[in-house]
């Protein structure tokens, strides 16, 4: 039996994933795979919250994501890849948890505000019950596989901090059962996103995904936001104010950085220049991934395979915690 403590992580399919997943969550998922037992989770219920009506681009995506997962580097030997809707176990601690929370300690949560602004035109004022308990759920995700650790975005904290009142609530009151679980930042917490928005997301148009090929990349990054005071190439730029220069300090080495910088702001650097020099280290970084993601891509039954097999690891250990949490709340009929 294996004494590593856990990692509960993963990522909700509605789309392929972007560079912004990977410095913010699956680079360093990758790492700890070593010095954790991980669960990493397919959350296709989670994405149901705001894809209800499209159930079919959840459904298409999950294998997807998984084999952005596996291109980047997670092993199924290290790893446990998993979709949540098949852990029934999870579904129901979700009922029992949301007897741990009010709505208006729902409500106060800054990222549901922030993600219900960005589809009000889809609530139509009027937020769901799953929307405005997406965090109760998450809480289950964590606390089923007893997680220590959950490497996660800057947007993901206030959920993570939720789950840790849920667990403490639970345990005040039923017994020590639940671990309180731990929130892990990248070192990118929240990558932006080529129109300078604070985030890059799926639904705004301004990501870089890691299945992207050369051409859509260097489309990309043409387009992406500049300075805007820097209207010829001799004008003294404004790094600090420049999508492409701070991309360049994810995927460029850091000494040209510093050239790219210097040669910016004394305006002998055009921006055309340093959106082709990105573009190419972007192509070079993702083309490993891209090419382990291919092999995937052409062996669909391995894909299988994996997913099915992790599943059905995930599903004992969750049916365990389920087991010990009934009983404590006097369930175990």
């Amino acid at each position: 039996m294996t004494t590593k403590p856990r990692i509960l992580t993963g990522d909700r399919p509605t789309g392929p994933l972007h560079i912004g997943h990977y410095f913010g969550a699956l680079k360093s998922r990758v790492e700890l795979q070593d010095k954790y037992e991980t669960f990493v989770i397919i959350a296709d219920v989670q994405a149901l919250t705001d894809n209800f009506l499209t159930p079919s681009n959840v459904r298409d995506n999950v294998k997807e994501v998984v084999m952005d997962n596996l291109a980047v580097g997670i092993d199924p030997q290290k790893s446990t890849i998993f979709i949540q809707s098949m852990i029934p176990e999870i579904a129901e601690l979700t009922v029992y948890y949301s007897n741990l929370v009010s709505i208006a300690r729902l409500e106060r949560n800054p990222t549901t505000k922030e993600e219900f602004k960005q589809k009000e035109k889809l609530f139509k004022k009027n937020i769901t019950y799953g929307f405005l308990g997406y965090p109760v759920s998450q809480a289950a995700d964590i606390t089923a596989f007893k997680a220590e650790l959950v490497p996660v975005g800057e947007d993901q904290l206030p959920h993570i901090e939720l789950a840790r009142e849920i667990v403490r609530k639970f345990n005040e009151i039923y017994g020590q059962i639940l671990v309180e679980p731990k929130a892990q930042v990248g070192n990118f917490p929240r990558v932006k996103g080529l129109d300078g928005n604070s985030k890059m997301g799926k639904s705004l148009n301004n990501a870089i995904y890691l299945s992207d090929s050369p051409e859509i990349i260097r489309q990309k990054v043409k387009m992406a936001y500049t300075d805007p005071l820097k209207i010829r190439l001799t004008d003294p730029g404004h790094p600090a104010d420049c999508m492409v220069f701070y991309y360049h300090k994810m995927f460029t080495d850091p000494k040209d950085v510093k050239i790219v910088e210097s040669e910016c702001k004394a305006g002998s650097r055009g921006c055309v220049a340093c959106k082709n020099q990105l573009a190419d280290n972007i192509i070079k970084f993702l083309a490993p991934i891209q090419e382990k993601r291919h092999y995937y891509e052409t062996h669909p039954e391995i894909v299988d395979k994996i997913i099915m097999e992790g599943t059905a690891k995930a599903r004992k250990v969750a049916a365990e915690t389920l087991r010990q949490v009934k009983e404590k709340m006097f369930l175990n009929y």
